[in-house]
């Protein structure tokens, strides 16, 4: 008796595997990737906020935080990893494993990839949010005058002090333009990256290696020229504060998209471009480096 539940209950966790594996995989790649490029994602973050050119803010930083002032809010970039990163691309799997499946077996047209993308980035981003805002605000800490500065210890102190000084929904700011950021960014990251690695192997050739690599640049910049516009309204949302009268600079992000296009021009969207491309791409190149060694050290050990 006392076997054959164990055998039950070893059938069972082999059976949830296989459901589980794709979010773990992809959470797991995703927070490695971020721990390289924090530094990076702080830098784009002080730009946009208006703190100079990369050059200007790399010095601020080391001169009034030192090294550390680069890694601010890795706690809540991890988190953001591992609810954001693990829903967007174990759900991509699933979707496209469905849609296979009802073509027949079939690849999947370039539409299909896209449509897989937008739906699994819209998912991921509602679950990540939250930890999405808490790593703007710990970021952009620094910026703000010593008297209004919220000085979070980590992202879960964040996370408590914006449920208590705002309310629960106040974790979803934001939730607009990340979700819109998403959508544009998982559709150029995970449809370009199937597409171009399927043309470099099938139409030019190339060896595995050679497909991946260049199926990873074109990935990487595809992303972030689809998701800037939005990522940059998306930091302007979440780290603003109320003036003295209790107001908002922006009631929302259709608000803060027309301002910023009547008093500084289609460009602003793309200030930072070099930069934001500097840390999108690797965090692609890299998610998918660590998701490939994961796959092939899970296919070692028999998982």
């Amino acid at each position: 008796m006392g076997e054959e539940k164990s055998n039950s209950a070893a059938g069972n966790s082999v059976s949830v595997w296989p459901a589980v594996k794709p979010f773990v995989n992809g959470g797991a790649a995703g927070m490695l990737a971020t721990c390289v490029v924090q530094p990076i994602d702080t830098i784009k973050v002080r730009i946009q906020l208006g703190e100079g050119s990369a050059v200007e803010v790399t010095k601020k930083i080391i001169r009034n935080e030192g090294i550390g002032g680069f890694y601010k809010g890795l706690s809540a970039g991890l988190l953001r990893q591992a609810t954001y990163t693990t829903t967007r691309l174990g759900t991509f799997k699933i979707l496209t494993k469905k849609v296979v499946v009802a073509n027949g077996g079939k690849p999947l047209p370039l539409y299909q990839k896209a449509l897989c993308g937008l739906t699994a980035g819209a998912i991921g981003a509602c679950v990540g949010t939250p930890a999405d805002l808490a790593l703007v605000r710990m970021q952009a800490d620094a910026t703000l005058p010593p008297s209004q500065r919220r000085n979070y210890k980590n992202v879960f102190h964040a996370l408590y002090r914006i449920i208590a000084d705002e309310g629960v929904l106040a974790l979803w700011k934001g939730a607009g333009p990340t979700v819109v950021r998403a959508m544009a960014l998982n559709m150029g990251m995970l449809a370009s990256y199937d597409q171009s690695a399927e043309f470099f192997r099938d139409s030019l050739g190339w060896d595995e290696t050679r497909a991946v690599v260049g199926a990873n640049a074109v990935s990487g910049f595809i992303a972030s020229a689809c998701s800037l516009p939005f990522d940059y309204i998306k930091t302007q949302i979440q780290k603003m504060q109320p003036d003295a009268e209790g107001k908002y600079p922006y009631t929302g992000s259709l608000d803060c998209a027309i301002k910023t296009l009547k008093s500084r021009g289609p460009l602003e969207f793309y200030r930072g471009f070099p930069v934001y491309c500097v840390r999108i791409a690797p965090h692609v190149i890299l998610t998918w480096i660590f998701l490939n060694k994961i796959k092939k050290l899970e296919e070692a050990i028999g998982l």
